[in-house]
This record gives structure tokens, C-alpha cells and sequence, in this order.
């Protein structure tokens, strides 16, 4: 079974860097070797003689690897060829897209055993699927199948029966005849800030547009726009 170890955790986050820094890479294809898991999460063994001072490296280490990965201009892609679960699962969403086997299950499947997703997946897992259905997947540690992942948007392609890395090297090659690599974390990110901005208080969601710096001609201007005083407040003199 394919786990994420220390070691392995270093090397994405190497090859995260080295994908963004290479002209010639437009897409990165990731999966797991032979067909019974993409990653079943964090390797256990591992873990057993790790004191509480290594297990908290070992989060910076996890969390920083899939940031890496996150953050790299280019789309990273995973080809879901089996099971991809607890830290499997995570690694999955921290990709820009995901193909999943007919036979594949994902799973934040850490709670299970009293352990709360620790590599980013309780924020990923809602920007995806929604508050109320991470909810239920993390608090029941469930196992979701191929056809439910499509359905609540866990998943973005159902290949083949065992054609997820065929069907998600097609899609990478899309990607490799388009116009620029995507725009980055920041840009990214930008439209689910003011959705959940909007989700707290719709007033204070627009304000926080009209007061955010736009960019201008590649120049960064500060918006000092301010709203006009309500009659009510308008002091005599």
C-alpha cells in the first residue's frame, strides 16, 4: 500500500518546487503505484516509535509539501487509481483536479481511529464538497465511492475502469496546448474569501470589496472610497 512517509513527503515537496520552476513542465499527472491505493495516508509504522515532538515535524513537514504542491503555477492532477484515504485523501485535494477509477474510495478516514485530519484537508474538503457534507465525511469517516465523489464534486472525472492515469495524462495534455499556467494561490483563492465573506454578513462582505487594493496597469492602488454618512448621523453646528 502506498503511505506517506517522511521521506516521500520530502520528495513531493522537492518535486513541487522543481515542477514550478521548470519551464518545460504545463501539467504534473500524480498517482499511486499498482491499483490498490493512490495513498492510504500516513505511514503508521512509521509513527509508532515517533515521540510528540516528531509528530508535530511531521505535520509542519505534511502541511508544507501539499502548500508546495498547492501553490506550484502548475495544475497538478491526481489520478485516483485506488484508495486515497486519511492523508491520501488530502494529498488528492490538494491537487487542481482529480480522476477517479470506478473502483476508487476517498475518505477523511482519520477519525476513526481519534486522530483529526491534520495535512489541510478539514479546509480543502469544504471548499469542494460543502460545509454540511464535509461534516458528515469527517465525523463519520466514511468512505466515499467514485459515482457519490463525481456526484458532490470530490471528484472532477470518472475514468475507464482502470484508466485513471490514462485519462488524467489526456487531460494533462489539454492543459499542455493551452494559453499561460493558472493564476496563482492568492488570485485563486480570491473568490472563495468573498463567498464566505458574503456567507457572514452580506454588508460587510461588500465592503471589503470596495475597500481591498486593486491592481491597476500592474500598480497596486489603495481604494479610499468611502461610504457616503447616513442622514441620521449629521451633526448641526
Amino acid at each position: 500500500m502506498n503511505v506517506l512517509s517522511r521521506a516521500l513527503v520530502a520528495e513531493l515537496s522537492a518535486e513541487a518546487k522543481r515542477a514550478a520552476a521548470d519551464a518545460g513542465v504545463r501539467a504534473v499527472v500524480l498517482t499511486g503505484k499498482g491499483t490498490r491505493a493512490f495513498c492510504a495516508g500516513a505511514n503508521l509504522k512509521e509513527r509508532r516509535s515517533w515521540t510528540d515532538d516528531d509528530v508535530r515535524r511531521w505535520l509542519v513537514e505534511l502541511h508544507t509539501a501539499l502548500r508546495e504542491v498547492e501553490r506550484c503555477p502548475k495544475p497538478w492532477i491526481a489520478a485516483v487509481n485506488g484508495l486515497a484515504l486519511g492523508g491520501g485523501c488530502e494529498l488528492a485535494l490538494a491537487c487542481d483536479l482529480r480522476v477517479v477509477d470506478p473502483a476508487a474510495q476517498m475518505g477523511l478516514t482519520e477519525t476513526r481511529i481519534g486522530i483529526i485530519p491534520g495535512g489541510g484537508g478539514t479546509v480543502r474538503l469544504p471548499r469542494l464538497v460543502g460545509l454540511g457534507r464535509a461534516r458528515d465525511m469527517i465525523l463519520t469517516a466514511r468512505r466515499v465511492p467514485a459515482d457519490e465523489a463525481l456526484r458532490i464534486g470530490l471528484a472532477d472525472r470518472v475514468s475507464a475502469p482502470g484508466g485513471s492515469l490514462e485519462a488524467a495524462v489526456a487531460l494533462g495534455r489539454r492543459r499542455c496546448v493551452g494559453p499561460s499556467p493558472r493564476p496563482g494561490p492568492r488570485a485563486r483563492a480570491q473568490p472563495l474569501r468573498d463567498a464566505a465573506a458574503q456567507r457572514r454578513s452580506p454588508r460587510r462582505a461588500a465592503g471589503l470589496r470596495r475597500e481591498a487594493p486593486a491592481e491597476v496597469d500592474g500598480k497596486v492602488a489603495a481604494a479610499t472610497e468611502r461610504p457616503a454618512p447616513r442622514a441620521g448621523n449629521t451633526r448641526r453646528r
